[in-house]
């Protein structure tokens, strides 16, 4: 699996590339992580219902072809794009929702943060507060989008919408949790190496 760190994109030409990347894919196409930030934007999934977005002042709303509501994502913000042919791994898309939960887990872990996922809804939660969210596309056998952990960023967006859809959601991020903070380059590499050992 290739790990390609792309630093702070914009998200549409990001989102453009994700799609792009599947599209032309051949059984022989490595599957790649990309880590990334993104400056302030909000991403509305294919079941994006408007009333979710309370206001979005001067942020972005770029609609999106993954599944789930609206999410935020902003500098301070850890996000994984996972590029991933579920079919060639023989295996389920829960299995990498699984996957993608337990290696946010296991990083967490890593700053003595304990955290779980939740059976009724994807994403990784620190008490009833979510700490990481998840949101993919599923097509031609592949997946992309994939995974934001908030580590250091403006909580404050959240605000403005129901995140992922649920009304009065509590965000939390390891800022809350661990002083000094690590850098979002810190955490992309250690949830990287949890990601390629729970997708192996």
């Amino acid at each position: 699996m290739k790990i390609k760190n792309l630093g702070m994109v914009d998200y549409a030409p990001t989102f453009e590339a994700m799609k792009q990347f599947n599209d032309h894919r051949t059984p022989d196409t490595e599957d790649e992580l990309w880590l990334v930030e993104h400056p302030p934007v909000f991403t509305q999934g294919l079941a994006g219902k408007p009333e979710h977005l309370l206001f979005s002042g001067s942020i972005p709303v770029v609609q999106i072809d993954r599944g789930g509501q609206i999410t935020y994502h902003g500098p301070g913000q850890v996000v994984v794009y996972t590029m991933i042919d579920f079919k060639r791994r023989k295996t389920s898309v829960r299995a990498i929702v699984s996957a993608l939960e337990n290696a946010i887990i296991a990083t967490l872990a890593e700053y003595g943060i304990a955290s779980a996922n939740d059976p009724d809804r994807p994403g990784v939660y620190v008490g009833a507060r979510k700490i990481a969210s998840l949101g993919l596309r599923i097509k031609n056998g592949s997946v992309y989008h994939g995974l934001a952990l908030n580590v250091n960023m403006d909580l404050e967006p959240f605000h403005q919408i129901n995140p992922c859809g649920y009304a009065g959601l509590e965000m939390a991020q390891i800022a809350d949790f661990v002083q000094p903070c690590p850098s979002c380059g810190e955490v992309a590499e250690k949830l990287a190496a949890h990601l390629v050992r729970e997708l192996a």
